[in-house]
């Protein structure tokens, strides 16, 4: 189902009034209503299907078992996803209410796609209701998008959209990635709730499974305690980054060496003595982008080795 552009949405956007700058603290009322009006589109009411009832029934136990309680809102429930859907609606926590909207999206990506044919009289395909969801988000000013089976948090838009996304997209369908792919998404897991130590670790260790994983893929010689150093200078000397390449970005090298692991060793990784090192936001955003670009350009270089 597309999205209808309103007049006054063009007018907002001919007006310039449209969100220039993400904020990430504030799920506006608008946002939690449309995510709802998906939500019911794809997955259907209760009373529609048996496995749109079991939908609601898995979210809502799911909810009130993390968050240890017997209820969401209403303490004698006469519906399931009522009872969801007023919680996020209600919810002041927005991270309580990016879990409800996530726990929707993972259903959809996966249980309900699987299982299409069992939901019926729905109106929207989990594809478009991602799609739409993603265009909500960015029409909010409100900095998430649904990749990969998670919210991950966007910090520019045209970084996630020409580095994270085609990265997530790689190496989610390249079984030989599959580590580095779950220690990158846990990197944007450990950022969105403001881990930024441990963001920095998991960014480190996404960028030095990739390259295991390349060496793996090519039976070439490594111990699985090398440094980040030792496998970036075996990369290069093996000829994964072509020789012109290197040539004409002489610090290509300097660049990998002393970009995530760098960050890491200092801010990160070691022993904090007396005093407790604050990894600060810039930092943790500015490290995982780097880790996006580079795993990004070592996977472009692994694509076209030897051809």
């Amino acid at each position: 189902m597309s999205i209808f552009e309103l007049f006054s949405k063009r007018q907002k956007k001919l007006r310039g009034e449209v969100p220039d700058v993400y904020q990430y603290e504030n799920i506006p009322n608008q946002l939690r209503i449309q995510v709802i009006h998906i939500v019911k589109d794809t997955i259907g009411s209760e009373t529609q299907s048996n496995k749109a009832g079991e939908v609601y029934k898995f979210i809502h136990k799911t909810l009130c078992k993390e968050y240890g309680r017997f209820f969401l809102i209403h303490e004698y429930l006469t519906s399931f996803s009522e009872d969801i859907f007023d919680f996020l609606l209600q919810e002041k926590n927005h991270e309580n209410c990016l879990d409800v909207i996530e726990a929707f999206f993972k259903v959809i990506d996966h249980f309900v796609r699987a299982n299409k044919r069992e939901f019926y009289g729905t109106k929207q395909e989990p594809d478009d209701a991602i799609d739409e969801l993603n265009i909500r988000f960015k029409e909010a000013g409100v900095g998430y998008q649904f990749e990969q089976g998670e919210l991950i948090r966007v910090d520019s838009q045209f970084i996630h959209s020409e580095v994270v996304k085609p990265v997530l997209q790689l190496l989610g369908k390249d079984k030989d990635y599959k580590g580095s792919f779950a220690e990158f998404l846990s990197a944007h897991e450990h950022y969105r709730h403001g881990r930024f130590k441990e963001c920095l670790n998991d960014s480190l260790k996404a960028f030095e499974s990739l390259m295991k994983a390349i060496h793996k893929k090519h039976s070439w010689t490594f111990n699985q305690n090398d440094t980040s150093k030792k496998l970036i200078n075996s990369c290069l000397t093996k000829g994964l980054i072509p020789l012109y390449l290197q040539n004409q970005f002489s610090s290509v090298n300097t660049l990998l060496e002393s970009g995530i692991p760098t960050i890491r060793n200092k801010e990160g990784g070691h022993g904090q003595g007396h005093e407790v090192k604050e990894v600060p936001e810039y930092l943790a955003s500015y490290a995982l982008h780097l880790t996006a670009t580079n795993l990004l350009f070592l996977v472009k270089c692994e694509e076209n080795y030897n051809k």
